[in-house]
């Protein structure tokens, strides 16, 4: 074996002077500069993820699925009410009070104790998006409610009774409208509380994750007013259906596209298969309702599948981004590429 110099005056045999040049060649960044260590593996810290993942069960995405239920039934209700559609107005507002103490009950499972939630009301702080939210249901709660209190008074009382039917209509119209004025702020905070975390897959999606989860409450919301109101006022439930379903599925489509390899999780293993399901059942039941007429039970088959499809959408979204906070690759590759694009480490919102 020949002799060859390696650059110091020493001569080393050529077998090792070309493994040396290559792993000094592999040891170069991209900008020419030599780096001092070798590129880091994907590895955890003794044991651990990167980010830890969030501690949440089944409630928290049960409760951001009824939650946005119930805000979607709230704004139809109010839509109803505003135009003359009794039947559908009422129909509204017991779904969005049945679906709010439905996610309050998760919410108060999760957190333990319900004293937590009334603590998280000591203060205000506008720079949490969980502060906020707390605020936005508390504030939502009430009018909702007596909304309900109002449309299921006036179903017990005689219509002999027209005074105390004027009283709660002129109670519960106003809270009826309120409810409707503050339920898009419920159905989109969730997904900004889920963006403001340092979870790579949730982060990532701030731009879109709103919308996706606001068009799925309104094709839930709407799906759920089709299935139990008569077909002749369930024409603004099939639209608000049909047109949440769109936004939800373009919204999604692009949020993946524009997530780079913090989508992967979104597409593989359990939380792929959710959202896939997702996909399928809200592309399913948007046109069944297109094509549902007046028959009664592909309008129930139809709103079943929104329901389904929303369920599954909160549910693929919280898996996913626990699987992406247990991967460091999720988290390390971001920060590389936002650095190699001369920008912040961290987004600063």
């Amino acid at each position: 074996m020949s002799p060859t110099a390696d650059g110091s005056g020493r001569e080393v045999p050529a077998g090792r002077g070309a493994d040396r040049r290559a792993s000094e060649g592999r040891r170069r960044t991209h900008g020419g500069e030599r780096a001092m260590v070798p590129p880091a593996e994907f590895t955890s810290y003794y044991g651990r993820p990167v980010v830890k993942p969030a501690p949440w069960e089944n409630d928290i995405p049960a409760y951001m699925f009824a939650g946005g239920l119930a805000a979607g039934s709230s704004l139809l209700a109010a839509g109803a009410d505003l135009t003359g559609r009794g039947a559908l107005r009422r129909a509204g507002r017991l779904s969005a009070l049945g679906a709010l103490g439905f996610s309050m009950v998760t919410l108060v499972h999760d957190l333990g104790r319900p004293e937590r939630f009334l603590n998280m009301l000591r203060t205000v702080k506008v720079t949490s998006p969980m502060s906020v939210g707390t605020w936005i249901l508390a504030l939502y709660g009430p009018p909702a409610g007596v909304a309900a209190a109002a449309e299921v008074a006036g179903m017990l009382l005689p219509r002999s009774d027209r005074a105390s039917l004027r009283l709660l209509a002129a109670v519960g119209g106003p809270a009826g409208v309120l409810a409707g004025v503050l339920a898009p702020p419920v159905a989109a905070y969730t997904a900004v509380l889920l963006s403001d975390t340092a979870t790579p897959s949730w982060h990532e999606a701030y731009r879109e994750l709103p919308f996706v989860f606001c068009g799925s409450a309104a094709a839930a919301a709407g799906g759920l007013a089709t299935a139990l109101v008569p077909a002749a006022q369930a024409g603004p439930a099939r639209r608000l259906a049909v047109g949440g379903a769109v936004a939800e599925v373009l919204a999604e489509h692009r949020m993946e596209r524009s997530m780079g390899i913090t989508a992967e999780p979104l597409r593989a293993g359990a939380p792929g298969r959710l959202m896939r399901t997702a996909r399928a059942l809200t592309l399913a039941g948007a046109a069944g309702m297109l094509l549902a007429g007046r028959s009664r039970a592909v309008a129930v088959g139809s709103g079943a599948a929104l329901l389904a499809g929303s369920a599954c959408t909160r549910f693929g979204v919280v898996r996913a981004g626990i699987a992406s906070a247990r991967d460091p690759r999720y988290t390390v590759v971001p920060q590389r590429e936002r650095v190699d694009r001369g920008e912040p480490v961290r987004h600063p919102g």
